[in-house]
């Protein structure tokens, strides 16, 4: 089953729900048609060994995975600040993660070897990664050359 948000249109007061998936292609009110913004409440989508490649090719917005593990200390400890990186970059880069443990056959396609790892994709291309739990500056300064189409090295 697929997560959703619910979220009341500002105009109209009806709740929507906005599938996790879906919620930044600009999700419009069921019954005004008010453009519902979600900045505030918006979360890094779950993604999973099955959709995995049609997102990455899917996504008209660069698109960050963290490669995570529910045990492991420094993926627990980043998850916030990759909750707040979801927000601040909302619009510009869709940030996701793959829980590791759960999809094997991911991490083993991207070469992953220990996690937290980031990797960041423009049209399904690699174009750059972090492995480690990076300083919140470190990956605000990689979101916003991601959101800019600026290529960095690895």
């Amino acid at each position: 089953m697929e997560t959703a948000v619910i979220v009341g249109c500002g105009r109209c007061g009806t709740k929507n729900r906005i599938p996790e998936k879906r919620q930044h292609e600009g999700p419009r009110c069921g019954r005004c048609g008010e453009v519902i913004d979600l900045a505030a409440q918006v979360v890094p989508i779950e993604l999973g060994d099955q959709d995995l490649q049609s997102f990455l090719a899917g996504s008209r917005l660069p698109v960050m995975v963290d490669f995570y593990s529910p045990d492991c200390g420094p993926c627990r400890g980043l998850a916030p600040v990759i909750e707040a990186m979801t927000r601040r970059f909302f619009g510009k880069v869709v940030v996701a993660k793959l829980n590791t443990r759960l999809h094997p056959n991911s991490a083993l396609r991207y070469g992953i070897r220990g996690v937290p790892t980031l990797l960041f994709f423009r049209h399904g291309q690699v174009l750059d990664q972090v492995v480690g739990a990076p300083p919140e500056s470190l990956l605000a300064e990689k979101l916003g050359r991601l959101a800019a189409g600026v290529q960095s090295g690895r």
